[in-house]
């Protein structure tokens, strides 16, 4: 059963039935469902689907000559010119779509190829019936030699997509059978990638979801990371010690480089790399500018739970132990694992609120906040903070099982006066529910939300 992408389905839908030609770029990375979103679009439609592979351009190019020719035995082109010429041919008098899957392969075995299909582009675009699709993994070719300025290509897409991860709400369809705090566990160990949302099975608890699949060494998911790394870097061991470091708690670029023993500027390449893949992100507090407070963080959600819980226990796993890491650290351990999910969350329900234009003010920016208090002499941190012009909202999100009380909103409110902002809104979010003086406290303050997990979805 296919599950969400409505908004790219639709327009992608629109862009077929405009009966001119087309060209979408279709991009992100492994495992995140492009290719099922293109094979659920052109159900129906006359296609050709054509799959590059990381081969040779002779190999490539009768790949290419099956699938146009429509048989296994079709004739093979001599040149791509002359298959991609017969391909736009074919659109003359009737709408097609044409998939080129993994479009980097083949320009990489055929670098001439970008070039090849401008020139078919500009010589048929006013006339043709063809809609081209063109779609990648590798988010940085994509975006510099398909989508960039400097690519052949550029200006001769007519919409692009760029395919993430499902958010918490959208990743909602997996989860029917379990209970709502379970729900959000799976989704901290998915991140929302369609693919590993998949195997979950609704017949197992989380419980023996986790350990079939990270906690056993024939598991799907137990070396997801170190395949994915291989796949799409040339030095996985390097950036493996890399994530390993700012897994472990570094996040300042010379921490990490020095945790690596590398020099800084080459460790600035490889996280930049990282970034790229959306394993790593670079984060500031959300009012600066100055790179100086950058800190990096994992932001593949996936990648986070196998370097905090399967790394390190990856000899106990093997010897067949996966049962007994889950006891002694997964199960000790995943309810703090679950305080940065809770927050990608509460982000994430500010944006739903949005959408139906259910908050106070409409904020420009988004994101955490740290710095320091001058009054106190301390450092402070908080989870939400969401502004624009003279409003500003500010969250607090807590997963605990014990109730939120005055003290946390004693704190936001303290924390607000680091700042200068005219109008103030006080969202607090609790996984369970909040102390009675609390809810009398908040029911005085206008500008005070109390939100429970529960009353999310």
């Amino acid at each position: 059963m296919f599950i969400g992408r409505d908004a790219e389905l639709k327009k992608l839908n629109e862009m077929y039935d405009s009966g001119k030609f087309e060209c979408a770029v279709i991009y992100g990375r492994r495992r995140v469902g492009k290719t099922t979103l293109i094979r659920e679009f052109v159900k129906g439609k006359s296609t050709i689907f054509f799959a590059a592979s990381e081969s040779t351009a002779a190999d490539n190019l009768s790949s290419l000559s099956r699938c146009i020719g429509g048989a296994n035995d079709a004739p093979v082109y001599r040149d791509y010119e002359s298959a991609l010429s017969a391909m736009f041919k074919k659109a003359d008098d009737e709408r097609i779509v044409f998939v080129i899957d993994e479009f980097p392969y083949l320009a990489e075995s055929y670098r001439g190829v970008s070039s090849l299909l401008q020139i078919m582009i500009d010589h048929n675009r006013e006339t043709s019936k063809i809609m081209l699709i063109l779609c990648g993994s590798s988010m940085s070719f994509m975006e510099k030699q398909v989508l960039g300025y400097q690519s052949p290509l550029y200006g001769r897409r007519t919409a692009q997509f760029k395919i993430m991860p499902f958010t918490f709400f959208e990743s909602l369809p997996f989860f029917e059978a379990f209970d709502k705090p379970d729900k959000a566990v799976l989704y901290g160990i998915t991140g929302g990638i369609p693919e590993y949302l998949t195997k979950i099975s609704p017949a197992k608890s989380v419980e023996d979801n986790i350990i079939d699949l990270f906690l056993t060494a024939s598991g799907s998911l137990f070396e997801e990371p170190s395949n994915l790394l291989k796949q799409e870097l040339r030095e996985p061991a390097t950036y493996n010690v890399i994530i390993e470091a700012i897994a472990s708690g570094s996040s300042r670029l010379n921490e990490i480089a020095t945790k690596c023993g590398i020099e800084s500027n080459k460790c600035a390449k490889y996280l930049k790399s990282l970034i790229a893949l959306g394993i790593v992100k670079k984060e500031l507090p959300i009012t600066e500018t100055s790179s100086k407070k950058s800190i990096y963080l994992l932001d593949d959600m996936m990648f986070r739970f196998w370097y905090r819980f399967v790394f390190p226990n990856m000899s106990s796993i093997v010897s067949g132990l996966g049962k007994s890491v889950y006891d002694h650290d997964v199960s000790e351990n995943l309810f703090a694992h679950m305080g940065l999910i809770f927050e990608e969350i509460c982000k994430q329900y500010i944006f739903e609120e949005a959408k139906k234009d259910a908050l106070p003010f409409f904020f420009g920016k988004l994101g955490k906040w740290w710095g320091n208090n001058p009054k106190e002499k301390r450092q402070e941190e908080i989870d939400i903070l969401a502004y624009r012009k003279d409003s500003a909202l500010f969250g607090e999100c807590k997963w605990t099982n014990p109730s939120v009380g005055m003290d946390v909103l004693a704190d936001l409110i303290e924390q607000t006066k680091l700042f200068n902002y005219k109008n103030v809104w006080l969202w607090l979010f609790a996984k369970t529910d909040f102390t009675e003086n609390l809810i009398d406290e908040a029911g005085k303050l206008s500008n005070v939300r109390l939100i429970r997990y529960e009353e999310m979805f």
